[in-house]
């Protein structure tokens, strides 16, 4: 069977369409991700810190594997709703937040192994992995689209991040407010690009 081959004009035309393709994939008819991580986060946030302050136990904090529903939910989704054509673009976007899926699944089997092995388990080392996972997962889908927004401004949410993983060694415990933090965080790294990246598309 004969190649066709195609001429410049018609080369430029297959790009842009494309990445436009890719663009639309990622909000159109999808609920768009990072709206709905980044609300899910900031949602029980505020639910974990009233518990954690209005009771005192730290128990509460357990709600956070809540954030596994959006997840389940995304993929269900994308079983149903399969786009008829999938570009290089949408592939790399795909597998990149399956590594970060993958991460998130090895760190917790990790923790329950040797918090099992050492007689207890603590979670608090999650909050400032998880902001770094999604954060990176968020700049690397930024960067793939061309989207300033959603490339540089989940590297601010990182602070928080930063901020715990060095002030967590000298803590007995987890304070109330990280869950706050971290609720910021994921309002920074994904509800504004979130929303950002909707009006561009509407546009």
């Amino acid at each position: 069977m004969e190649e066709k081959k195609l001429n410049e004009k018609e080369s430029l035309e297959l790009i842009t369409q494309m990445i436009r393709q890719s663009r639309r994939n990622m909000v159109v008819g999808s609920g768009n991700r990072f709206l709905l991580y980044g609300y899910s986060a900031v949602i029980l946030s505020i639910i974990v810190f009233v518990l954690v302050r209005t009771t005192g136990h730290l128990t509460w904090a357990a709600l956070w594997f809540g954030m596994f529903l959006p997840f389940i939910y995304s993929w269900l989704y994308d079983r149903r709703h399969r786009p008829a054509v999938v570009s290089y673009t949408d592939r790399m976007i795909n597998e990149t937040w399956k590594v970060i899926g993958t991460l998130f699944v090895i760190t917790v089997l990790v923790m329950m192994i040797l918090g099992y092995a050492m007689g207890s388990v603590n979670f608090a080392l999650m909050l400032p992995l998880a902001l770094i996972y999604c954060g990176i997962g968020t700049s690397i889908t930024g960067l793939v689209i061309k989207d300033s927004v959603l490339a540089y401004l989940p590297l601010f949410g990182l602070v928080f991040a930063i901020y715990m993983l060095v002030a967590l060694p000298s803590l007995a415990h987890t304070p109330a407010t990280w869950h706050l933090y971290f609720g910021l965080s994921f309002f920074i790294m994904m509800v504004i690009p979130g929303h950002n990246l909707n009006a561009k598309c509407r546009k």
